[in-house]
């Protein structure tokens, strides 16, 4: 298994891995989108590393809320759900925000990382430990690989706050595993069930806790296709899924105006 020892950080408030309360914050990749429960509900890489944080403690003394609602911005996940947390004041708030901002045209990283720090600042010194999430790495994916070089800048910037505030970096651009197809849902937006629990099992060592799989283990040798389904694969999402998406982007229109956080309160896992 990889050492993690770059990216992780003795907790501050209590032992290292004493972690009695956890909130997530964040937009849809927190809120689980990809990762779908049997009751139409999702599941998500922030519900996985709860389950893995709850099972280190005794028999209801672990709380979780997870505040994350999907298409919110940065600036509306500040002003609903930081708050929140503010009042919750856990042992662990994983706080990954940003990533609908850079996304839209015309959309300044410097900017966006200017208010992601001034939250940092805020929300740091009210709970336990804040854990930062950087940028994928989408180099391999369709679209979004011309946004590369934005989401690089923002990356860089995420880990330079988490140094001087003193965060842990669950960075997900250097995570190799999420570059294969299978870690990511139809729409190609979102993680697949796996990839969310890649991403569960990684955020699990970066705060020091023994994982049951390595989050990087290679994937098995995917069978080869025809050409020509590969191809109607293709045509398929991006008129099921890529076309609508650019023209929510373009229209500046938000998929998380009518949705409520699923678990608003820290609560027994």
């Amino acid at each position: 298994m990889s050492s993690v020892a770059d990216d992780s950080t003795t907790l501050r408030k209590g032992a290292p891995g004493a972690i009695g309360s956890y909130a997530a914050l964040g937009d849809s990749f927190t809120e689980g989108v990809g990762d779908p429960a049997p009751d139409g509900t999702f599941i998500g890489w922030a519900d996985r590393l709860a389950a893995l944080l709850g099972g280190r403690s005794p028999d209801g003394e672990f709380r979780y809320a997870n505040l994350a609602v999907r298409g919110k911005l940065l600036d509306q996940i500040v002003e609903d759900q930081l708050p929140r947390a503010v009042d919750l004041a856990p042992d662990l708030v994983t706080f990954c925000a940003g990533g609908n901002d850079i996304l839209r045209p015309g959309s300044d990283p410097d900017d966006v990382a200017e208010r992601l720090e001034a939250a940092v600042a805020r929300l740091a010194p009210e709970v336990g430990t804040v854990l930062l999430c950087t940028g994928f790495d989408t180099r391999g994916t369709p679209v979004l690989r011309h946004l590369r070089g934005k989401i690089a800048t923002y990356t860089a910037h995420v880990r330079a706050i988490a140094d001087r505030h003193q965060c842990p970096v669950l960075d997900l651009w250097s995570l190799r595993s999420v570059q294969d197809r299978r870690a990511w849902s139809d729409d190609r937006l979102h993680l697949s069930p796996e990839g969310h629990t890649r991403v569960a099992l990684r955020a699990a060592q970066v705060l020091g806790i023994d994982v049951p799989s390595d989050p990087d283990e290679a994937w098995p040798e995917p069978a080869v296709r025809p050409a020509s389904e590969v191809r109607r694969e293709n045509l398929r999402w991006g008129r099921e899924h890529l076309v609508p998406w650019i023209g929510r982007r373009l229209r500046g229109e938000s998929s998380g105006d009518h949705v409520v956080a699923k678990r608003p309160d820290l609560l027994p896992l």
